[in-house]
């Protein structure tokens, strides 16, 4: 071929990914909520690192598209990302929908057939594209590679694989003492997820994997711990309405109920996406920095969890106030009432997810960002009535208190988990992601 002559595939790429609107991608983490919220073992450390192996996947997908946003597939030793063909015109969502998909299929191989076919469903709704054959065949093809190079990366975390399916293994005995958690009423669940702390992280390091120690054990009516059982008992007995409404808004502790809670947060960033209209590189950033944070958190949390093995307030305020007291967490689809998540208390859990999504997103969109958080709007098993909110720190903040008020968590399991979460979102900010 001549200098003068050209072949149309020989161009620079005249859709980048900053140009390229972000609907395939809210569209499968719209799914995904829906998927999560009803599959078996998808609990909150369990959907959050789901939640960062796809982030990772989509996000390396488009960033060769993007004039903005960097590969950070070099900072995980073992993951070897495709390249493009350089030249050669990409579509960048037709590329990202085949990555979503087989990741949703990788990592909910177990879901009921319905579900299963609506991921087949949204993946055939979104590949009917225009385009060259050859153009839709390459970039196909580069999101399926990306997406089995991530999947096979994520199979070699041999502690976090297929982990829904050993959510409370039986070898687990916790220990016995004065001030240890043990199952708690009504329900006395075994341990959830007790060796989560030995799952691969992105960015935390084993000292970020460690909460700092907790208050010294004691039942004197002195003591620091004491108070702190006296004000979940003044909070919750009785408790106001608007307790129990900042309660039931951020629990999402009910399985099949709503999502749990680190999804709770993906919920929260596609509000921001949507109301923002981002491109879909922007978009899959986002995704990627909140999937890390939520998984790494949670590997985190649930590490010092088992560290320290606190009992919960309720067996604390039992045995020093009350012996009849529940807590005001109840299922409204078993009517089970009085409940408490089965693992210790400290730090807590929807404390870290919230404080580490908070600072994702406060980097990305700014300090004062106000929205009106709509998750659970329409919602008639519980108050799922709109809250409004000035920052993510304030949403993080008052996540944290609502498990306060709910009675499942002391104020130094919210205090410790937000600082927790906040420096690990530090970490995952200061990744290269930008060129």
């Amino acid at each position: 071929m001549s200098a003068c002559q050209s072949n149309k595939d020989d161009v620079a790429p005249v859709q980048t990914a900053a140009k390229t609107d972000a609907s395939v991608a809210v569209q499968w983490m719209n799914l995904f909520l829906n998927v999560e919220r009803y599959a078996p073992g998808y609990r909150p450390p369990v959907a959050a690192r789901t939640l960062g192996y796809i982030g990772l996947a989509a996000y390396e997908t488009v960033v060769p598209g993007s004039e903005k946003y960097q590969s950070v597939a070099s900072q995980f030793t073992g993951l070897v990302i495709p390249k493009t063909e350089s030249g050669k015109v990409y579509r960048w969502d037709v590329a990202v929908n085949e990555t979503y998909y087989l990741l949703m299929k990788g990592f909910f191989p177990h879901v009921v057939d319905a579900d299963k076919a609506k991921i087949d469903s949204l993946h055939t709704k979104l590949a009917s594209a225009t385009g060259s054959a050859d153009e839709l065949d390459r970039s196909k093809k580069f999101g399926q590679d990306v997406a089995a190079a991530v999947l096979a990366y994520s199979k070699t975390d041999l502690a976090g694989d297929a982990a829904y399916l050993r959510n409370q293994p039986t070898d687990y005995v916790p220990p016995t003492g004065v001030g240890k958690w043990q199952p708690t009423a009504p329900d006395f669940s075994r341990a959830l997820l007790p060796y989560w702390g030995k799952v691969r992280t992105f960015v935390a390091s084993a000292a970020d994997k460690v909460a700092k120690a907790p208050l010294d054990y004691s039942t004197n009516v002195k003591s620091t711990l004491f108070a702190q059982g006296l004000e979940i008992y003044s909070n919750t007995t009785p408790l106001s309405k608007e307790q129990q409404w900042i309660g039931e808004f951020w629990s999402d502790d009910i399985y099949k109920l709503t999502f749990e809670p680190a999804g709770r947060w993906l919920a929260i960033a596609q509000q921001v996406v949507v109301k923002e209209n981002v491109a879909l590189d922007k978009a899959l950033y986002t995704y990627a920095k909140i999937g890390f944070g939520l998984s790494d958190i949670g590997v985190a949390c649930w590490n010092s969890k088992y560290i320290y093995t606190i009992e919960r307030p309720i067996t604390y305020i039992r045995k020093t106030i009350d012996p009849t007291w529940v807590t005001r967490l109840n299922n409204p689809l078993s009517i089970m009432v009085g409940i408490t998540p089965p693992f210790p208390s400290y730090p807590s859990g929807h404390s870290c997810f919230g404080a580490v999504s908070a600072e994702i997103l406060t980097n990305i969109y700014g300090p004062d960002y106000a929205m009106t958080d709509r998750c659970h709007e329409g919602r008639t098993e519980f108050n799922g009535t709109p809250r409004s909110f000035n920052s993510f720190y304030e949403m993080a903040q008052e996540n944290a208190y609502s498990r306060v008020v709910l009675g499942v968590h002391y104020r130094m399991d919210c205090e410790e988990g937000l600082r927790m979460g906040y420096a690990i979102g530090r970490k995952v900010n200061q990744l290269p992601w930008e060129k």
